[in-house]
């Protein structure tokens, strides 16, 4: 019998607890219920980007976001984040917050006045994020026309991997990771 048909049954008056008809009754019904409660959880989960699914394409129409079904739900939950991260005046803390919340690790966002730019620094991912097309067109909407954006990355570097990893371990980072290695669209890294 389902947990919740358990629990149904358990409410009936004792002289019910030999009735095969009412324990199949409470068995169907408790089944149903827990399709019910498996729905409206399913639905809760909508109202928050972290646990969006299907619901994540009306996150996207609402805030002008083309919906791209083709990536991952991670990278579309995180332009959705950022975007809605990225409202308000614009300063190094909301680049960092809309940044972090595309990359989910620690960025550093330096200016440099005299040149009308800013840096928008990785350091705790190593290599090109996956998604970093998609943070280049929310910082080109938020920032300020007059600024120019670099970005900088971090890769692995000999002393990084000497004596630190094995051939093995080596054998399965992407090539991408290591300084001087090619990204997936053929360009150096």
């Amino acid at each position: 019998m389902s947990s919740r048909g358990s629990e149904l049954f358990s409410y009936l008056p004792s002289y019910y607890n030999t009735s095969r008809i009412m324990g199949s009754m409470m068995d169907t019904q408790g089944g149903e219920m827990e399709l019910l409660y498996a729905a409206l959880n399913e639905t809760v989960d909508q109202f928050f980007v972290s646990t969006a699914t299907w619901g994540l394409k009306r996150w996207e129409r609402e805030l002008g976001i083309v919906t791209d079904l083709t990536k991952p739900i991670e990278q579309r939950r995180a332009v959705v984040e950022s975007k809605l991260r990225g409202a308000g005046s614009f300063t190094g803390r909301l680049v960092k917050n809309v940044a972090e919340a595309y990359d989910g690790g620690t960025v550093d966002v330096t200016f440099q006045p005299q040149e009308w730019s800013f840096t928008v620094k990785f350091v705790d991912t190593i290599g090109i994020p996956p998604n970093l097309e998609d943070l280049k067109a929310v910082i080109e909407e938020i920032k300020p026309a007059h600024l120019a954006v670099e970005y900088e990355f971090s890769y692995l570097l000999i002393r990084d991997i000497h004596e630190v990893m094995t051939l093995a371990e080596m054998e399965q980072t992407l090539l991408q990771k290591f300084a001087g290695g090619v990204r997936l669209d053929g360009q150096r890294a």
